[in-house]
């Protein structure tokens, strides 16, 4: 593990779907100032995933608390599940939260909807990004997304 990360032990992630019961706290979200040019805006995703018709919202939660957020998607070209818009509150990173949130979407995601071919895009100089989706196990593809490197991670049955 990274000496520079810490995990609670007892930390208990889970997603859950964004509703009016939590969708403030995803809004009230911040990142840190060294990610705030590789994420938008958590209420951006947020009209995103009303208005565009395409993206899913997630609420990433430690325990009762919303930390977090995510969202996915089905691409209809090759049926691959993107991940995105996958951010940590400012004061709750550095915990391994974020990597817990996605194997936990990547979890829910391929059991309850038997998706198996996973992408995600980040920008090239988000090393942070980068190094996190690498040690899951995406691969970058010389393949591009409105400007970001795409990454995939195929599953075996």
């Amino acid at each position: 593990m990274d000496s520079n990360v810490s995990e609670r032990n007892d930390a208990h992630i889970s997603l859950r779907p964004v509703n009016h019961d939590n969708w403030r706290d995803i809004a009230k979200l911040k990142v840190s100032e060294t990610q705030r040019e590789f994420v938008a805006e958590p209420c951006y995703y947020l009209a995103l995933c009303c208005y565009g018709n395409d993206w899913r919202p997630l609420a990433i939660c430690l325990e009762e608390q919303v930390i977090g957020f995510m969202m996915w998607s089905i691409d209809p070209t090759d049926g691959s599940c993107w991940l995105g818009g996958i951010l940590v509150d400012q004061g709750m990173q550095r915990h391994g939260y974020g990597r817990q949130a996605v194997q936990a979407a990547i979890t829910m995601l391929r059991g309850e909807y038997g998706h198996r071919n996973f992408a995600l895009s980040y920008q090239p100089a988000n090393l942070v990004a980068k190094n996190l989706y690498n040690r899951l196990g995406f691969t970058e593809m010389n393949e591009w997304e409105d400007g970001e490197i795409v990454a995939r991670l195929p599953l075996t049955e």
